[in-house]
């Protein structure tokens, strides 16, 4: 699968568009739509500028393949459109590591929908990067709240 015109449009409504690196919430250096890694592997530093929009956009498509391709091979069971495209939502936010090893995927995986489903919430913690402590993101909860929803839209 693919992602759909409503992946995009939550992605990029959480990511945000800037055309100039800084620094996520988690302290990461980002550019574009919240990409951390450009086309060659090469990671975000400060200083950094996109000289456009397409150019955005293209980081932004040449990212998002991995994550794409990370929900279509660790779902074993069958996705509508919305669900695939909040687990790609959630995957490009978390990482493939992160969908891999989750207890969301393992309840997917079983067929468990429902349960599945209330595993997204538990994604809505960043580490402090002044203390290094876990602090609940309220822009993550909004976005796992805003995941589900479509997850569970028919």
């Amino acid at each position: 699968m693919k992602l759909s015109e409503n992946g995009f449009k939550i992605i990029k409504n959480f990511e945000g568009l800037r055309l100039d690196a800084y620094r996520d919430v988690a302290g990461v250096w980002t550019i574009g739509y919240g990409s951390t890694r450009y086309h060659d592997g090469k990671t975000v530093k400060p200083g950094d500028k996109l000289a456009n929009v397409a150019q955005a956009d293209a980081l932004f498509q040449n990212t998002l393949g991995q994550y794409e391709e990370a929900v279509n091979r660790f779902a074993k069971v069958p996705l509508t459109q919305n669900q695939f495209d909040a687990l790609v939502s959630f995957t490009y936010n978390e990482g493939t590591g992160a969908l891999e090893e989750s207890t969301l995927l393992i309840k997917l995986n079983e067929k468990n929908y429902t349960e599945a489903v209330a595993h997204f919430s538990a994604w809505n913690k960043i580490t402090d990067p002044k203390t290094g402590k876990k602090v609940v993101c309220e822009t993550l909860v909004q976005r796992r709240k805003e995941e589900s929803q479509l997850f569970l839209t028919a």
